[in-house]
């Protein structure tokens, strides 16, 4: 079921994820009434006052956000002229955000199951959530179960006279949108969808078939590594670990004393997951801490730095395990994992996944969008792009869409006007 209307041809809309390294905005324009857009508008910036993806300096985090917007409306004006940019779809982190479970319970207000019906039951779930200090950004049916039968995927139009929904609800800590809506008013931008990050990474990454059939998503970012599962079509479970890229990078930097900067270089110059007996062979210059000149360089082999590459990555890939474990979704009939975002990057480490989880691996592919840059196409912003993904194709998860269809009445007015009054 779809109900908003889909943006018109010519509409433009921007996408902000906000990560621990870098902070990224994407303007898209519609191309057609139908859902088709290409991209005018590309900015990202160094990250600043992030960490894990949560804002711990708000100044910091402003200037950032600001002139990544700034640079894609910047580019997006050369393209179209006097654009009218109003409306921007937010990435919420894995690490102020949480997955739980419900299900709601309904009569049937006819003999056969109608959008209404639906409708009345998830916004039903929705009050029944409903947290001060919480923000309820998905609301995804994956099971419904009409009279006692389970098992339905598409209850429209089936005979019966009670319903049940099984819901997957996604909520996030309503302090840190509010910290960053704050800089988006100061654009004058108005927020007009969210979506968990490793949900936007899995729609901008995921085939259709791994979608249906099960697939997990392991997004591995600078300061996060999240993951989400997916089957039969709907987003299962979303989780993280405060775990990634600038963690491998700072233990180069404190086994090799060298500087972040060095070590980032030595991480994507010479850096692996896995090593090899020639790399015992071969030998890297290895700056000291505080050295100006060569007097101050070390060597070490190259199997020394993988080492302690492959030690972090084995932690990462230990503990995203542990989770899936944990989850209690049968994440084991997912035999399929997508490696994303930059750590994805780094040679080795889909075999070295796959030896640790146990399924088999690969990795996302380059993103082919009109009017992407080649330097932003790659998997470090597949979340940018499921953004757009998800806001075009899947309103009906949207809790404030589920809320404005609803009988007049039936719920607490803050829903009717969701973002207007508290953003």
């Amino acid at each position: 079921m779809s109900f908003k209307q889909p943006l018109k041809a010519g509409s433009v809309i921007a996408t902000l994820d906000v990560g621990s390294s870098k902070v990224a905005c994407f303007i898209f324009q519609m191309t057609d009434d139908v859902g088709g857009f290409e991209i005018v508008g590309v900015g990202h910036q160094a990250s600043q006052g992030v960490k894990h993806g949560v804002i711990v300096d708000m100044g910091l985090a402003e200037i950032a956000m600001t002139q990544s917007i700034h640079a894609a409306e910047k580019m997006a004006s050369k393209t179209i002229k006097g654009y009218p940019l109003r409306d921007i779809i937010l990435a919420v982190p894995v690490t102020s955000s949480e997955s739980h479970f419900m299900d709601a319970h309904v009569q049937m207000m006819r003999q056969t199951v109608t959008q209404n019906d639906v409708r009345r039951a998830l916004a039903k779930a929705q009050l029944k959530a409903q947290r001060d200090d919480r923000e309820i950004v998905h609301t995804i049916p994956v099971d419904y179960v009409i009279d006692g039968h389970r098992g339905i995927q598409n209850p429209y139009g089936m005979s019966g006279q009670v319903m049940d929904i099984d819901i997957h609800m996604i909520d996030a800590d309503f302090s840190h949108l509010k910290h960053i809506s704050q800089c988006t008013e100061q654009n004058h931008l108005d927020i007009v969808s969210l979506c968990s990050t490793p949900y936007a990474a899995g729609l901008s990454t995921l085939v259709e078939d791994e979608i249906e059939l099960g697939a997990i998503v392991i997004d591995m970012g600078a300061g996060v590594t999240s993951y989400s599962i997916f089957q039969s079509g709907r987003l299962l479970f979303t989780g993280g670990i405060r775990l990634g890229g600038q963690h491998i990078t700072s233990d180069i930097a404190h086994g090799l004393t060298t500087s972040l900067a060095d070590a980032e270089r030595l991480k994507t110059l010479y850096g692996s997951a896995l090593a090899t007996i020639s790399d015992d062979h071969e030998y890297i210059d290895v700056p000291l801490l505080g050295e100006d000149t060569h007097k101050g360089e070390q060597q070490i082999t190259r199997s020394l730095l993988i080492n302690i590459i492959q030690a972090r990555l084995e932690e990462i890939f230990e503990m995203v395990r542990q989770g899936l474990v944990d989850s209690g979704v049968e994440a084991s009939m997912c035999r399929r994992v997508v490696l994303t975002g930059g750590g994805s990057l780094i040679p080795g480490v889909q075999d070295l996944a796959q030896r640790i989880l146990g399924k088999q691996v690969r990795g996302a592919q380059a993103l082919k969008v009109k009017g992407l840059p080649d330097a932003t196409s790659g998997p470090a912003f597949a979340v940018s792009m499921g953004l757009i993904l998800y806001y075009m194709e899947r309103p009906h998860e949207m809790p404030m869409e589920i809320a404005s269809y609803t009988e007049s009445g039936s719920i607490p007015e803050r829903f009717k006007s969701w973002f207007k009054e508290n953003w």
